[in-house]
C-alpha cells in the first residue's frame, strides 16, 4: 500500500476498499461478482492482519457473517453486486429492523447495460424497499471518500447503510489522494440484549415505526449532507446555493438539470455554464428540503440518472406535495432512455433536447462535430480455447444425439455453452435456478432426461439445496458438475472446495462427491471431460439411470493449469471437412482459405478437436506449456 501522503492511481473497488480500511474496517465479506469483485480482493492484499476477510459461500451467508461483526462493535464491510443483493435479502430486510452496533456497509454494485449481469436491477430502489439509508458515488475519488462517511453515518444511526457503485465507478481508474486513518476505537464486544437483538413481532413493529421516524428526519439532515448540492459546475460555486439559482434567472424558461451516481460525472463534461445542477449523493432518504429550495426556482428540470427513475420519481413528489409549478422530464415522460447506460455522448443529447441545440453550441466545451468513428465489429462472448466446460457440453450432446433431453443451465463461464455450434443451454435464470427448474421441467415432461449443469463454485453456493430438494422429492434428473477447482468468470477466486481462503491460507478442502453422498445420492460418476471417449460412455450411463443421479466432470480451468501440449493439424493429410470447426467452435481453430489450421498462440492443448477429426488429421505439436 502506498504511503498515506501520496496519490495513487486507483481503480474505483481499489479506491473502495482502501477508504474502507482507512475507516477502521475490521471485518470484510463477500461473494464475488463483477463488477463489485476487486473491492474484497483489495483489501485483503492490504491486510495487516488484523482485518478478517473471506469470501463467504453466497451473499446471504455474508450477509449473516457481517451482521454478526457489527452487533459486536465492529466496523463491517459485506460485498456484492446487485442480483447477489437478492440472495442476501432475507437477513438484510430483518437487520434493517433490528439494526447495528458497529458499522456495517453494505457495497452492492449496479450494473448498468448490464454488461456482465442478467439484471438492471437499481440498489437504490432497493434501499428504499428495505428503508436503509443508500449511497451513490459519483467518481473513485468520491467513492474513496464516501465510504469512510457511510461507516460513521451507520454507526451514528445504529443502521446498515448501502453503497450503491455502479459498473463505470467500480472500474473506472483515477489519481486518489491516500488520507490519515480514521480514528476508530476498538469494538465493544457482544453485548446480551434479547430486546434489541432477538427479533419479536412486537419488536418489528415497534422498531418499524422507529425507522420512518428516522428516515424522515434523516431527509432533513441529508440536505445539509456536504456531497448533496446545487452547481452551476463551476467549483468556485459548488456550495453556493444562491449563485447558481441567479445563473438561472434570465429572460424564458427557467431549466436545470438534476443527476446522481456517474451521471452526474458525465452532466459536468458536457453542460453549459449558469444552467444549475442538482447533485442527489443519497437517493434514500431523499434531500427534500434541498430539492425543494431548487425546484421553487425552476420551470423545467430534466433528471439524468441510470435504471430506475428514482431521483425523478422523487422530484415529482416533492413537486407534488408542495404545488409547484415545475415540470419534470426524464425516463418517465420518454425524454431520457430507460434502459442501459448513460455516456457523455448520451447525455450531451439529452441536453441538446433539453435546453436547445443552440444553447449547447454556444456554450458547451464539448465539440459539435465528433469524430465519425467506425462501429465496433459485434464479438459475443465464448468459452476460452482448451476449457474443458467445451468438451463436457459435447460429450453431453455427442451421448445424447437422437435422444429427448432438455438442458437447463446457469450463472458462470459454462452459460456460454448456449452458443452455437454446441448450443447445449436451454435455460439459465440465476444460480443454482438449473437444478431445480430441471426439476421442474422433468414434472411435467417426463419422458425427457433433464440435465442441470452447475458449477462447483455454484454448487457450493446455491447448488446444494436445490440437489436435496431432489432426493428428498424423488425428483429424476441428472445433475452435471462442472468442476474446474475455481471460480473462473469472476477472476478465479477460491472456494470451499478448492482448499485455500481469500488470504491464501491452507483451508479444508470439502468434497462434492461426499456432499452428495451425504445429501443420499446413489449414483455419482466421475471423469475428465478430455477423455471424450470414457465421458461419453459415463453421460450415457446416467442418462439410462433413475432417480438423482450426478456426474462431476473434473478438469482444471486452463487459466489455472495449462495443458502440456499443443495441437496443430497436419495438411497433407486434412481434407478440409471442417467438423472440427462445426463441432466445437473453439477460437483457436480457424479457417485459412479454403483449409483449417490451428493458431498455435490460443490452444492450449485439450485435444478434443483431434478426438472429433474423422481423418486423424490433428495431432500432437512439439511439447510447450506448463503450469502457471
Amino acid at each position: 500500500m502506498a504511503d498515506k501522503n501520496n496519490k495513487i492511481l486507483a481503480m474505483g473497488n481499489e479506491a473502495i476498499a482502501l477508504g474502507a480500511i482507512r475507516a477502521g474496517v475490521r471485518m470484510a465479506a463477500g461473494y464475488p461478482g463483477t463488477p463489485s469483485t476487486e473491492i474484497l480482493e483489495t483489501i485483503a492484499k492490504n491486510n495487516d492482519g488484523h482485518i478478517h476477510v473471506e469470501w463467504s459461500v453466497n451473499e446471504k451467508a455474508a450477509m449473516e457473517v457481517g451482521a454478526g461483526a457489527a452487533y459486536a462493535g465492529a466496523r463491517t464491510l459485506v460485498t456484492m453486486k446487485q442480483v447477489g443483493l437478492n440472495v442476501a435479502s432475507d437477513p438484510l430486510m430483518s437487520l434493517a429492523y433490528i439494526g447495528v452496533k458497529g458499522g456495517m456497509v453494505i457495497v452492492s454494485a449496479d450494473d448498468p447495460g448490464p454488461i456482465s449481469s442478467q439484471t438492471e436491477q437499481d440498489t437504490r430502489t432497493f434501499a428504499q424497499f428495505s428503508k436503509l439509508p443508500v449511497f451513490d458515488p459519483s467518481s473513485p475519488e468520491e467513492a474513496y471518500e464516501m465510504i469512510g462517511e457511510a461507516f460513521e453515518f451507520s454507526e451514528k444511526y445504529n443502521t446498515p447503510v448501502l453503497f450503491r457503485p455502479t459498473t463505470r465507478v467500480c472500474h473506472a481508474c483515477a489519481s486518489i489522494t491516500l488520507l490519515p486513518d480514521m480514528n476508530v476505537p476498538e469494538p465493544e464486544g457482544f453485548v446480551k440484549d434479547t430486546m434489541r437483538w432477538v427479533i419479536f413481532p412486537r419488536t418489528s413493529y415497534l422498531n418499524h415505526i422507529k425507522i420512518e421516524k428516522r428516515n424522515a428526519e434523516l431527509s432533513e439532515t441529508l440536505s445539509a449532507y456536504p456531497r448533496n448540492f446545487v452547481t452551476n459546475t463551476d467549483e468556485t460555486r459548488k456550495s453556493d446555493t444562491a449563485a447558481a439559482y441567479s445563473a438561472a434567472e434570465k429572460p424564458g424558461l427557467r431549466k436545470g438539470v438534476a443527476a446522481s451516481g456517474v451521471s452526474y460525472a458525465y452532466t459536468c463534461e458536457v453542460l453549459p455554464e449558469g444552467v444549475p445542477l442538482l447533485k442527489i449523493s443519497t437517493p434514500h432518504p431523499f434531500p427534500e428540503k434541498l430539492a425543494k429550495e431548487y425546484l421553487e426556482t425552476m420551470d423545467e428540470v430534466l433528471v439524468l440518472e441510470e435504471l430506475d427513475p428514482m431521483v425523478e420519481r422523487e422530484l415529482l413528489r416533492i413537486a407534488g406535495k408542495y404545488h409547484l409549478p415545475v415540470k419534470i422530464y426524464g425516463k418517465l415522460t420518454g425524454h431520457t432512455k430507460n434502459a442501459g447506460e448513460n455516456s457523455t455522448e448520451s447525455i450531451l443529447e439529452d441536453l441538446k433536447n433539453f435546453l436547445g441545440t443552440e444553447h449547447i453550441k454556444k456554450h458547451t466545451s464539448v465539440s459539435e462535430q465528433t469524430s465519425e468513428s467506425p462501429e465496433l465489429p459485434v464479438r459475443p462472448p465464448v468459452l476460452c480455447a482448451g476449457c474443458p466446460h467445451r468438451a463436457s457440453f459435447y460429450a453431453v450432446k455427442k451421448a445424447m444425439k437422437g435422444k429427448k433431453a432438455v438442458f437447463c443451465g446457469d450463472i458462470g463461464c459454462y452459460t456460454l455453452g448456449n452458443a452455437q455450434p454446441l448450443d447445449m443451454v436451454d435455460t439459465c435464470l440465476c444460480m443454482g435456478a438449473g437444478v431445480t427448474i430441471a426439476q421442474g421441467l422433468r414434472a411435467v415432461e417426463p419422458d425427457e432426461v433433464s440435465f442441470a449443469f452447475i458449477g462447483d463454485s455454484t454448487f457450493f453456493a446455491s447448488g446444494i439445496t436445490g440437489v436435496v430438494n431432489a432426493v428428498y422429492n424423488g425428483n429424476d434428473i441428472v445433475l452435471v458438475v462442472l468442476d474446474n477447482s475455481t471460480t473462473a468468470m469472476t477472476g478465479h477466486q477460491p472456494h470451499p472446495g478448492t482448499g485455500k481462503t481469500i488470504m491464501g491460507d491452507v483451508a479444508a478442502k470439502i468434497s462434492i462427491q461426499k456432499i452428495l453422498e451425504g445429501i443420499g445420492v446413489e449414483q455419482i460418476y466421475e471423469t475428465d471431460p478430455l477423455q471424450l471417449e470414457d465421458a461419453v460412455e459415463v453421460v450415457k450411463k446416467a442418462a439410462d439411470g433413475k432417480g438423482v443421479r450426478a456426474i462431476i466432470f473434473k478438469s482444471p480451468c486452463i487459466a489455472v493449469t495449462k495443458p502440456l501440449n499443443r495441437y496443430e493439424v497436419q495438411q497433407e493429410v486434412c481434407r478440409n471437412c471442417k467438423v472440427c470447426v462445426r463441432e466445437l467452435g473453439c477460437p483457436a481453430i480457424v479457417t485459412d482459405g479454403d483449409g483449417v489450421k490451428i493458431d498455435p498462440s490460443l490452444c492450449y492443448g485439450c485435444g478434443i478437436c483431434a478426438s472429433v477429426c474423422p481423418f486423424d488429421a490433428i495431432v500432437r505439436a512439439e511439447s510447450k506449456g506448463g503450469e502457471m
